[in-house]
């Protein structure tokens, strides 16, 4: 076996970046020699949200795991989906009365991936502690995963830093999502996990977080009700890339930036 290569992907945000990633993420997985992909979709649907066609299409044009965050329930069609659908999952520190789950292991065939949802607390809804949640799956899932991966779906990167600093050299490959902006800080930390505060979007590139720049424009200055429209434009996907040799141990750790 050669390296296992883990794909995380970045808030993929309206219709048009689906179908993006419908005809080009079959050759970004070809490129990279990628094992595994994990998509942060809760931005996927028109006007936020993932319906259950979406999350569909999304398996099938390459993605294995769908994360999501404070988004997830705007639309919803996708309650019951989440209840049935394992590959598809909610922040873990939700009450445990909210719909779907907040992890599941996804067996490759090669590793056995334990792959974490979490919402930050910081400037987010005022959910259960995404620290002590992570604690807690990671005792009840001991044993059964080879590789264990994070989405942490925050406003604040100091809380997404304390989080990858506390769980360093527990879960394997930590990757923040939200803010839809990419930052430079990928890095493998002191104990050996695989670290980047967000890895941005996928959409166009040419808005403010996937909208049209006017409309935000519009909203800082007035102050007013703004009706926000997705931009239009060239696509991009932005990621990060996790590899690990065979014996699961990260080895590297790359931002990915694809244009088609």
């Amino acid at each position: 076996m050669g390296n296992f290569n883990l794909l995380c992907l970045g808030d993929i945000v309206g219709p048009d970046t689906l179908s993006f990633m419908q005809k080009n993420l079959g050759a970004v997985r070809k490129k990279y020699d990628i094992s595994m992909v994990v998509a942060n979709g809760e931005n996927v649907a028109e006007g936020n949200g993932i319906n259950p066609d979406d999350a569909e299409d999304l398996f099938a044009c390459g993605v294995d795991v769908i994360t999501s965050g404070n988004h997830v329930w705007k639309k919803n069609r996708i309650y019951s989906y989440l209840d049935d659908k394992e590959e598809i999952i909610r922040p873990a520190n939700y009450p445990s009365s909210a719909p779907g789950k907040g992890y599941t292991v996804f067996d490759t065939g090669v590793a056995r991936v334990l792959v974490m949802n979490v919402l930050g607390n910081m400037f987010m809804d005022a959910l259960n502690c995404p620290f002590e949640t992570v604690d807690k799956i990671l005792e009840r899932e001991k044993g059964r995963y080879d590789i264990s991966v994070l989405d942490i779906h925050a406003e604040a990167t100091a809380e997404k830093k304390a989080l990858g600093y506390y769980l360093d050299g527990r879960v394997n490959a930590i990757f923040g999502t939200h803010t839809h902006v990419t930052t430079a800080d990928e890095q493998i930390l002191p104990k050996g996990s695989g670290y980047i505060t967000d890895v941005g979007m996928c959409g166009c590139e040419e808005s403010a977080l996937g909208v049209e720049v006017e409309n935000v424009i519009s909203k800082f200055k007035t102050k007013m009700p703004t009706r926000f429209k997705l931009a239009s434009g060239k696509i991009t996907l932005n990621g990060v890339l996790f590899s690990f040799d065979k014996n699961f141990k990260l080895t590297d750790i790359q931002r990915i930036k694809e244009e088609f």
